[in-house]
């Protein structure tokens, strides 16, 4: 499993949404995140998880 964090504008970019609903998204959970310091970092291992998802439900 993957330990990497990606930053706020980089899961913006892979998933395709503006960086306010990334945020929306993970205070409401449906995106994992952590917090160092200031910045919110999101685990690629999730971020990938979630984009599968959301293109299954899109079909």
């Amino acid at each position: 499993m993957s330990t990497t964090l990606l930053s706020l504008s980089e899961v913006s970019a892979i998933l395709g949404k503006p960086e306010v609903t990334i945020k929306r998204l993970a205070r409401e959970h449906l995106l994992a995140s952590v917090m160092e310091g200031k910045d919110m970092k999101f685990p690629e291992d999730d971020v990938k998880r979630f984009l599968e998802i959301s293109k299954r439900l899109q079909k």
